[in-house]
């Protein structure tokens, strides 16, 4: 499979391939000598590929923790066993509220069918705050995102009514190993906190991934970015947001759009801002998917003759004009 990422900007798609892997990909081209060639893979032009081979996602960074404030003035501080597992900040908070605006204000809040959080305390804080639901009620059938002050947020409970459905997934993490900030609790601390995420993808309790001395390399955060982009694709929803890390993001990405014009390469990699959003799409090139469109139409129902167009000009030319031929 061939995964493409787009740029999304919700006016004009520009698609990216990922040049590390096998290409086989599907394409559409204008054989006739009269028209212009589509480049469909160099990027130097539009691309078309069926909507049902494509995954809108909305690939979100982490709002601002407790880690960043001292990391952006000495990056030792990201080895201090003070930040394990960092919360947001209240500023994050305000980033956070500042972000979901945005998505209730662009319509994007009622059509994302899935969540997707990397299980540490600051994304799963920022999934909740800007995709879950409105005003937290104490009702029996009604499971809580985020329980009051979770984490040091000193915020109320979130509601999980009329929300998309939350998943945490480790393949999503931030860089492994050595830095505390990234070392996540046990899934039963989690549980307690954020009661309607769900977890049950996790394996293990306890953070077995998190190295003390052993940091991940930049190839085996992009080797696990690919990993989790193959996995998305086998998920059913169609329209997904992810909460995740910038060096996870900007490590994966990075092998994504060395055949696209150098500005859209640099769109699509550069590093996020605290609680930035950007929209994207994988297109599945290699046929892996095997979904049938849910909006396409066969036309002509009942059926009836319906020659190509090409075969029919040259039917009419060869029995010249009809004074009887209707419109069509």
């Amino acid at each position: 499979m061939t995964i493409i990422l787009s740029c999304d900007k919700l006016i004009s798609p520009t698609f990216l391939s990922c040049s590390s892997s096998s290409r086989s990909p599907l394409s559409l081209r204008c054989s006739s000598s009269s028209f212009p060639v589509a480049d469909m893979d160099g990027g130097a032009g539009p691309s078309l590929y069926p909507l049902h081979r494509c995954k809108t996602i909305h690939l979100v960074r982490h709002a601002q923790g407790i880690h960043n404030v001292e990391g952006d003035k000495n990056f030792k501080a990201y080895m201090s066993p003070e930040y394990f597992d960092a919360h947001l900040t209240q500023l994050g908070w305000q980033q956070v509220g500042n972000l979901r605006k945005h998505v209730q204000d662009k319509g994007l809040l009622k059509n994302i069918d899935l969540v997707i959080t990397s299980p540490l305390l600051r994304t799963m804080q920022t999934a909740v705050g800007v995709f879950g639901g409105d005003g937290y009620e104490d009702r029996m059938d009604v499971v809580p995102l985020m329980v009051a002050n979770a984490g040091n947020s000193d915020r109320g409970a979130i509601s999980s009514l009329n929300s998309p459905p939350f998943i945490a997934v480790e393949l999503c993490r931030e860089h492994l190993g050595v830095h505390p900030c990234d070392r996540r609790r046990n899934i039963s601390d989690y549980q307690f906190l954020f009661p309607a995420i769900d977890f049950s993808l996790i394996e293990n309790d306890d953070d077995v991934l998190w190295k003390a001395d052993i940091r991940e390399t930049k190839a085996e955060v992009a080797a696990r970015g690919l990993k989790f982009l193959n996995w998305l694709w086998t998920r059913e929803e169609k329209e997904i947001a992810i909460v995740t890390h910038s060096g996870f993001l900007f490590h994966s990405l990075s092998a994504f759009g060395n055949d696209c014009h150098p500005e859209v390469k640099k769109e699509i990699c550069k590093h996020f801002a605290n609680c930035e959003l950007r929209s994207m799409v994988i297109v599945d090139k290699g046929m892996a998917g095997s979904d049938s469109s849910t909006t396409n139409y066969p036309g002509k129902i009942p059926s009836g003759p319906d020659l190509p167009s090409d075969v029919a000009d040259k039917l009419l030319e060869k029995e010249g004009p009809s004074t009887n031929s209707e419109e069509q």
